[in-house]
């Protein structure tokens, strides 16, 4: 649990990616628009705001400004609009959208319940699609969580973080956290839609007590829902910069991030809670993690807003992140458009090895079938995983233990690395411009 490797490894999504030269961009766009879907499809729109940048966070875009609310809002509004009849977009049910940021709830009430309600009343969402408001305790407030659900929203998911106020105030976060388990019982009262929150172990100052209270105090607040994350020290990063300058304490080594994560799981199913994934864990059949999963799964996404990524039919893209260059773009009649890629060789195969290993189950004959000669490779990894306590092979499926699922992301970047060493059988998608 604490020892089977040096570090831990990250899977990086976009890695592998090819370009698509400049010239074939535009017939690229036109395909990828003019094709309709037939897998699994979510939504995500980006809120590319912050009322300030939180140390441990690797995406701050832009600083908030108030002024700024409606005009974001008229944009992607007309953004859905314009792609809104699209084979792309048009050609079945959207099960799940992500309002991610950034900040969402820094938008204005009426500017929020704006760009929610154009969600059902654009793009062709299931009857039962899961509509994710991401949020912090700072400047939401109960009156504009009800607009959002009002609106349409049918969950909210709260960057909490840590409630210890020493802890959250070092980091950035400007609500104690008394404030943050208020807010959060008041959304739980409401009764309106599933209540989650994120919290990260090995946090600067937090101690094996804070994170046994941070745990604790998620599960007597009756959430429906709760993702334990451990900390990522981002080289160059400001709190990497905070801590090499002596400002905060070191965060907390790999084996004390493993006994944290290690309590949290024995903790939260002790009280009933389902693990539903490496990181998520739900106490109420309601919360489904919709999003979350299907992302894993490898479904198409579908990219709203400045900065916002998507994919499908085997390509990936990325929404113009600055705000003035995007509406000139839009002015000129141009896609807001950049950072278009090919994905992956083996793309289905990488994306069998996360979510298999994200579910704690992985179906090697799955990754085979997409991958033929993996299991060949990757025979003496399992092996080697297997007599180290990470998993076990049963019916030609790899289940890990408490310790792999801790060790998740490294074991899919050995995997992936098998991959690599394949011969890259995948052609174009049909269609798709050479």
């Amino acid at each position: 649990m604490t020892g089977a490797f040096a570090r831990r490894q990250f899977v990086v999504p976009w890695q592998g990616c090819r370009p698509i030269d400049e010239a074939a961009i535009d017939a690229t766009l036109d395909f990828i628009f003019g094709t309709p879907r037939t897998e699994p499809t979510v939504a995500y729109v980006h809120v590319p705001y912050c009322q300030n940048h939180c140390l441990f966070c690797g995406f701050f875009q832009n600083v908030w400004r108030p002024e700024a609310s409606a005009a974001y809002v008229a944009d992607v509004v007309a953004e859905m609009e314009r792609v809104a009849g699209t084979p792309l977009v048009a050609s079945g049910p959207i099960e799940a959208v992500y309002i991610g940021g950034g900040t969402p709830s820094a938008l204005h009430a009426d500017d929020l319940m704006v760009l929610v309600e154009s969600l059902g009343r654009i793009l062709p969402l299931a009857p039962d699609c899961e509509i994710t408001v991401e949020g912090r305790v700072h400047d939401f407030g109960l009156s504009k969580a009800v607009a959002a659900l009002d609106a349409g929203a049918n969950r909210v998911s709260l960057g909490i973080q840590s409630f210890d106020t020493r802890v959250r105030q070092r980091l950035g976060r400007k609500a104690s956290g008394r404030e943050a388990r208020a807010f959060l019982a008041d959304l739980v009262g409401l009764d309106r839609a599933v209540i989650g929150c994120d919290l990260i172990y090995g946090l600067p100052g937090q101690d094996d007590a804070v994170w046994r209270a941070d745990v604790e105090a998620a599960i007597e607040l009756g959430l429906h829902g709760l993702s334990i994350y451990a900390l990522n020290v981002w080289p160059g990063g400001p709190l990497s910069r905070a801590i090499d300058n002596g400002k905060l304490p070191a965060a907390g080594p790999l084996p004390a991030q493993a006994t944290a994560y290690a309590h949290a799981v024995e903790t939260l199913t002790a009280h009933g809670w389902r693990q539903i994934s490496q990181a998520h864990f739900a106490r109420s059949p309601r919360e489904r993690n919709r999003y979350n999963r299907l992302i894993k799964e490898g479904a198409n996404c579908l990219a709203f807003g400045p900065g916002a990524g998507g994919h499908a039919h085997g390509f990936r893209w990325r929404n113009t992140v600055d705000i003035a260059r995007r509406r000139a773009l839009v002015a000129q009649g141009r896609r807001p458009i950049e950072g278009l890629s090919r994905l992956p060789v083996l793309h289905r195969a990488r994306t069998a090895v996360v979510s298999g290993l994200e579910d704690g189950d992985l179906d090697i004959e799955a990754v085979e079938a997409a991958a033929p000669g993996f299991l060949r490779v990757a025979a003496p990894l399992l092996a080697d995983w297997v007599d180290a306590g990470l998993g076990e092979m049963r019916s030609g499926r790899f289940r890990t233990t408490r310790a792999g699922a801790f060790w998740m992301t490294t074991l899919a970047t050995g995997l992936h690395a098998v991959l690599d060493r394949l011969v890259p059988t995948e052609s174009r998608p049909e269609g798709a411009p050479a």
